[in-house]
């Protein structure tokens, strides 16, 4: 396969609204809240609240930190720590929640919501506040927090089917969803690269993450969308990428997801689908390289070898 040369993400975003993006006869929709003036000046604008205001500084209440946007959960209260810099501090976030993009000065590196890309505020290392030696600054205009009683809860699914480009650009939009990653799984080496895999030595195959909220969408309503995205019944390939790291593959993380997985390809084998979707449950996954992530989100593209084609 050819990989095109990454270009400038450009980011417009409109308050209140609902994104509906369509491919073909596929409708998935982001929705975000409503911002007041000052939130979007911080959030959309990435403006900075003044020290030592914000309404999250001294909360010590137990519970979830979410993004103030789109809702997605982002930080745990059990990761906050008292900094003395004038802004709610943590030292950890919730897996795949947050990304880091260098500011253009090269000095400091931006946060923003990796649901909806909502600006966060900076992050910090090496300052030894803390045992993991890191410091997420966070904007509280950026937050809302959901108290421990109205427990956040993620779930994880992980699906191959041809380039993880393509695989990530539909199934990312689908609302419910928090985060996704590219890389590699169902293989036989620790921590391969992209130009390992590639070589057809590892047993990988392109995988996506996907980190979702179970209130918000289901592991069948994602696994539905993957099987219509992607052409189920070619082995070893889709389109015109060849090898074994194209496979269709569902890697299961227990076993409701295979109960729900075997379900639907029983369905489409009764539809007369040659359906050749590996099941198998998985294992490590090792995060590709960080030009594939949101891949034609940066470089404006749009996938050649998925679409979407309904089959449910």
């Amino acid at each position: 396969m050819v990989r095109g040369v990454l270009g400038l993400a450009i980011v417009v975003s409109l308050i209140p609204l609902t994104i509906i993006r369509t491919a073909d006869n596929a409708e998935s929709k982001m929705t975000f809240n409503k911002l007041t003036p000052d939130e979007e000046r911080v959030i959309l604008r990435k403006g900075t609240e003044r020290p030592f205001t914000g309404k999250y500084l001294k909360n010590s209440g137990e519970g979830t930190y979410v993004c103030k946007q789109c809702d997605a959960p982002l930080y745990r209260s059990s990761d906050k720590f008292e900094s003395g810099c004038g802004w709610p501090a943590f030292d950890d976030e919730i897996p795949g929640a947050v990304k880091r993009t260098p500011d253009a000065d090269g000095v400091r590196t931006e946060i923003t919501c990796a649901r909806c890309g909502g600006h966060l505020g900076h992050i910090f290392e090496g300052e030894g506040l803390t045992s993991k030696n890191v410091r997420h600054c966070v904007n509280s205009i950026s937050l809302d927090f959901v108290p421990v009683t109205e427990k956040v809860t993620t779930e994880k699914a992980y699906f191959a089917g041809g380039c993880f480009w393509g695989t990530e650009h539909f199934l990312k939009e689908v609302a419910g969803v928090i985060s996704t990653s590219v890389g590699y799984m169902g293989g036989h080496t620790s921590d391969p690269t992209y130009q390992d895999v590639c070589d057809k030595g590892t047993g990988h195959a392109e995988v996506v993450e996907i980190v979702y909220d179970p209130d918000k969408t289901s592991f069948e309503d994602l696994a539905r969308l993957f099987f219509e995205i992607h052409d189920p019944t070619q082995k070893d390939r889709q389109g015109p990428d060849i090898g074994d790291q194209y496979r269709s593959a569902i890697f299961y993380v227990d076993d409701g997801q295979k109960s729900i997985a075997e379900k639907l390809i029983r369905i489409l084998e009764d539809k007369g689908y040659d359906v050749v979707t590996e099941l198998t449950r998985a294992d490590t996954f090792w995060k590709a390289e960080d030009y594939h992530q949101d891949y034609y989100e940066r470089t404006g593209g749009s996938p050649y070898c998925h679409a979407y084609q309904k089959r449910f």
